[in-house]
């Protein structure tokens, strides 16, 4: 049996329903089109119907859309300039069955340029809005058709592949795109086409493969000379632009429809923030190799904005922030509620500019996480501010120094 609609076990119908018993909160935290059995099916496909871990993967899943705002992101957010501009691949046809089709085209990417011009936390952004835009084209096709279309095509144009994209912070940002698409985005790909590979790609492939799952590794065809043959097996001529054998184009005639595909590009330097943010930091702090640094912060009440700028010198830094359980002490990461998860920032390359609404009152601690590195100290340039709410803030002062006072008089 499959594990899909209509083609289950009847150990996967038992699974099935337990699941959706188990997962019964989580559903008004999800979008509207989650809410059936095609959906929760790709989680227990995804961990080959283990209760438990597909579980897991889901509830994760829900912290992820909240974290990245990805319900909204196609309409209240867009990328940096520069992704728009330089970051190449884009949505163009469907295969012969209507499922949506997605090309990446590596050769003319310029990863240290984008990296040098944009955060990582932007760029992964940017890549879970494209995986959002095929979401939703599966959705609409799903409609037009009449059938449930859920999964995607992808054709990866690795002509020009060379060490540029070698780069370890590029592949490392790869990697994690990679584990991003493969932990939110479960059973949503089809298959991967891999055209125009050079000598170089063994080696490239090797650098990420571990970031893929034995069922996505699967999926991927790395297809030789009889490319443009194979692919019109599986995508009919005027569904495929005529750059790659088919007779789609844009309505000006150009082969390579540039309308829906981006083609990247060299990136000029005026874009690269690296070089043109001059920050002045109010506190610099070396944190030693395999260790962290944390700085407290109170918070008075709910509605404050902790903000941060921080730039680090020689390699990236991790950092998150948590809020204490018990006042007074300091605690270790993983004894405190964690309210912005850790992650490594690329604040060697572009200065990192962030913040946080509380929603709680409390000891906020915000923390430079260096463990992961046992060679080499990092000096961290930072200056962090609390930023009272908007609408009346004043009030609410008073009416906690009312308070306060009433409560040393007793």
């Amino acid at each position: 049996m499959s594990g899909r609609v209509g083609d289950l076990s009847q150990k996967q119908e038992e699974t099935l329903a337990k699941f959706r018993e188990n997962v019964k909160d989580l559903m008004p935290k999800l979008p509207a089109n989650c809410q059936n059995d095609y959906f929760l099916l790709r989680w227990l496909r995804a961990r080959t119907f283990n209760l438990q871990k597909s579980e897991n993967m889901l509830r994760k899943h829900v912290d992820f859309r909240k974290q990245m705002d990805a319900d909204n992101v196609l309409e209240t957010w867009q990328p940096p300039e520069v992704a728009q501009k330089y970051l190449s691949g884009g949505l163009c046809g469907y295969d012969r069955e209507g499922s949506p089709i997605w090309y990446d085209v590596i050769g003319p990417l310029d990863p240290k340029g984008l990296l040098l011009s944009a955060s990582k936390q932007d760029l992964m952004k940017t890549k879970m809005r494209d995986c959002e835009i095929l979401n939703r084209e599966c959705q609409r096709q799903s409609v037009k058709l009449g059938k449930k279309i859920e999964e995607v095509i992808m054709i990866y144009d690795v002509e020009g592949l060379g060490l540029k994209h070698l780069w370890k912070p590029a592949v490392d940002l790869y990697g994690e795109v990679l584990q991003m698409f493969e932990d939110n985005y479960p059973e949503a790909l089809k298959r991967l086409f891999v055209i125009k590979a050079p000598k170089l790609f063994p080696v490239a492939y090797n650098l990420i493969k571990h970031f893929l799952s034995e069922d996505t590794r699967r999926k991927i065809m790395v297809l030789g000379d009889n490319w443009q043959e194979v692919l019109q097996k599986y995508i009919s001529p005027e569904e495929l632009p005529k750059c790659y054998g088919g007779t789609l184009t844009d309505p000006d005639g150009d082969p390579k429809c540039k309308l829906k595909i981006n083609y990247g590009g060299d990136i000029p330097k005026k874009y690269y923030v690296r070089d043109q943010v001059q920050q002045n930091y109010e506190n610099n702090v070396t944190i030693n190799r395999g260790s962290s640094q944390q700085m407290d912060y109170e918070i008075l009440f709910p509605g404050c904005v902790l903000r941060w700028q921080f730039h680090c010198e020689g390699a990236d830094i991790g950092f998150g922030v948590y809020r204490k359980t018990k006042a007074g002490e300091r605690q270790k990461a993983g004894d405190m509620v964690e309210v912005l998860p850790n992650q490594r920032y690329n604040a060697h390359l572009v200065p990192e500019d962030g913040s946080l609404t509380c929603t709680d009152p409390g000891i906020y601690v915000l923390r430079f996480d260096n463990t992961y590195s046992y060679i080499h100290a990092k000096k961290v340039s930072y200056t962090v501010e609390v930023l009272l709410p908007d609408r009346n803030s004043e009030e609410k002062i008073q009416q906690l120094e009312s308070k306060l006072e009433s409560s040393l008089n007793l």
